[in-house]
């Protein structure tokens, strides 16, 4: 349970959920959000939970039910493995600022002497009087009208920390640089704490997290109470649920699309991880009750997370005398650049800026043991007799390569490539897979027949008690994920990062990563089809059907349903030609 809350309570509760409930008008956000959670994000989790728990498989084996969509499993791999890569660098730059925090001062509390710097602590504002720029000080004996106001953009000293020193970044994807050492160092530093959590597989990580998944809220329960007590944090929460929340936000499609990505960001859905984590579970636990802990804890999260970083963003608004809506400026900013220059201001500006660093870092390691063990069990369920008895060597190897897959993104335009990997891979080719997963297991494999398979290790339910989740599995949950893929391929921006666009054959390499993910669903497909034996319209038939290896792993659990009697004669059955003709049709009910 705490393992799979740390996979679900990661970065994105953090640092994405609040931005996107600044940029999409605050509280106002929070409509929307829930919306998508209850009809997307609980369905979905509760349908990948089932599954990985029912047969103990991974991401890839656990599509024995349905052969044909085994790609579904190898796209959602894929997608960990590239995933992991983006996390494993963040865990970096939490790395980094945590060894920073232990100086006095801070080093981002105040501007640094750097050449072509243009830091300041106070905005510069000018009056054009009669064409020409004065110094708009104190005004003491003149005034300027508003409409005369020139506000010169200034780079605060923890945005100057951010891109000068820490991330050292260049001008563009172009101009790649030499490897950022300190960053490259606390990438493998990221990496060997990976590897030691997960040496002894799940149950070396299972002891970890008991700490990882529970300390993050310890944190933002004192940054809260901290945050609370600022003067302007009033204004801050307001923007974040009361009367400065835009409810205008609502008739814009642009945010229910934010919402629903973000739910699926949030929970995970779609990479494998929550499946290979249930598979762990034992065969009659209830998972029914696990997904909506899950899913609840880590909404509660978000809306936790924003309490504590809206009132922090009030009181910066209150010292630099701006809006709120001027003190974000990127995603990435409100972990890196804004929360470290309202930490440099509170008292013992270090301890606390330690402290939020280093929550950083376990929500970032919770979601990077999963992301791992997604890779490493679908590899011992692929070759067993190999890795096995190897377990710990693969776990390190697997480490290696990602660290080694890293290192692009610690060059100095290391922050492109971040951001590339996040536009491209952790978007919409998460709802293509959703899809895919929510059609091949309510469509083909049949509603009627898993709901049957999840009786068996829950006990049995009312009809009332499935209706729900028919309508959700069957027409709610499907119909939202292909309007919300439609308005994202409408809407789709190309990525960029702080106003700098990527070059095209950026964008390529991004799309490459796209296209290469979702071809493996239609490869893997034919190449099963060519591995059949029959006619066209059998060897369809036949891996469209369970495989004779579909069935939950220990036989005391399998009952009459998945008995080796019943599997045979089902298996006879599909060598004759005109049984199962209905086999794909019936199953729809």
């Amino acid at each position: 349970m705490l393992s799979t809350i740390g996979y679900a309570v990661g970065l994105g509760n953090i640092w994405r959920f609040p931005y996107l409930a600044y940029k999409n008008g605050g509280g106002a956000f929070l409509i929307p959000y829930f919306v998508m959670l209850v009809l997307t994000g609980i369905p979905l989790f509760f349908l990948e939970s089932a599954f990985g728990q029912f047969c103990s498989q991974g991401p890839i084996n656990i599509w024995r039910s349905v052969p044909i969509l085994q790609g579904v499993g190898v796209g959602m791999v894929m997608v960990t493995l590239i995933v992991s890569i983006y996390y494993n660098i963040i865990i970096a730059y939490s790395l980094y600022y945590m060894f920073a925090s232990f100086q006095f001062p801070l080093p981002w509390s105040s501007c640094l002497s750097l050449p072509d710097s243009n830091c300041s602590t106070t905005p510069q504002v000018y009056c054009n009087v009669s064409g020409v720029l004065v110094t708009n000080g104190t005004q003491e004996n003149t005034s300027c009208p508003s409409s005369d106001t020139i506000t010169v953009p200034m780079q605060s000293p923890s945005e100057q920390y951010w891109d000068r020193v820490a991330l050292q970044r260049s001008s563009g994807l172009d101009e790649t640089g030499p490897v950022v050492w300190h960053l490259a160092l606390c990438l493998l530093l990221s990496s060997l704490i990976v590897a030691a959590a997960l040496i002894r597989g799940i149950k070396s990580s299972g002891k970890v997290v008991y700490f990882t998944a529970t300390f993050p809220y310890v944190v933002i329960l004192i940054l809260l109470i901290r945050g609370v007590t600022l003067e302007g944090a009033r204004d801050g929460i307001e923007f974040y649920i009361g009367s400065q929340s835009n409810l205008t936000k609502l008739t814009e499609a642009q945010v229910w699309k934010d919402a629903a990505t973000q739910t699926f960001y949030s929970l995970s859905i779609g990479w494998g991880g929550v499946m290979t984590l249930a598979s762990y579970n034992t065969f009659h636990n209830n998972m029914f009750k696990d997904a909506f802990v899950v899913t609840l804890t880590n909404a509660g999260t978000s809306v936790l997370a924003g309490f504590a970083i809206f009132s922090i963003l009030g009181h910066m608004a209150h010292f630099q005398q701006v809006p709120i809506e001027k003190v974000v400026k990127a995603e990435f900013g409100l972990a890196f650049i804004a929360y470290p220059d309202a930490l440099s201001k509170l008292p013992i500006s270090p301890l606390w800026s330690i402290l939020f660093f280093f929550m950083l870092l376990t929500v970032g390691l919770d979601s990077q043991f999963a992301g791992i063990e997604v890779i490493t069990t679908c590899l011992l369920d692929a070759f067993p007799q190999i890795f096995k008895s190897k377990r710990a060597l693969l776990t390190v190897a697997i480490s290696s390569v990602l660290y080694l897959l890293g290192l692009p993104c610690v060059t100095r335009a290391g922050i492109y490539w971040v951001t590339l990997i996040d536009g491209f891979v952790a978007g919409w080719v998460l709802l293509v897979l959703a899809l895919l997963e929510i059609i091949g297991v309510c469509y083909i494999y049949g509603g009627n027949r898993f709901i049957k398979d999840i009786e068996m290790m829950i006990g049995k339910k009312s009809f009332l008690f499935w209706l729900w989740w028919r309508a959700c599995w069957f027409f709610i949950t499907p119909c939202l994920i292909v309007v919300i893929l439609i308005w994202s391929l409408v809407s789709l921006e190309s990525p960029s990062y702080s106003g700098v666009q990527l070059p095209e054959w950026g964008l390529a390499v991004g799309w490459c990563m796209t296209v290469f993910i979702l071809l493996l669903v239609p490869i893997v497909a034919v190449y099963k089809l060519m591995k059949a034996e029959g006619s066209p319209w059998k060897r369809l038939k036949s891996l469209c059907s369970p495989a004779e290896e579909w069935h939950p792993y220990l036989d005391i659990h399998r009952g009459e349903r998945y008995s080796e009697q019943r599997i045979c004669l089902r298996m006879s059955h599909k060598t004759e030609p005109e049984a199962n003709v209905n086999v794909i049709s019936s199953s729809w009910l």
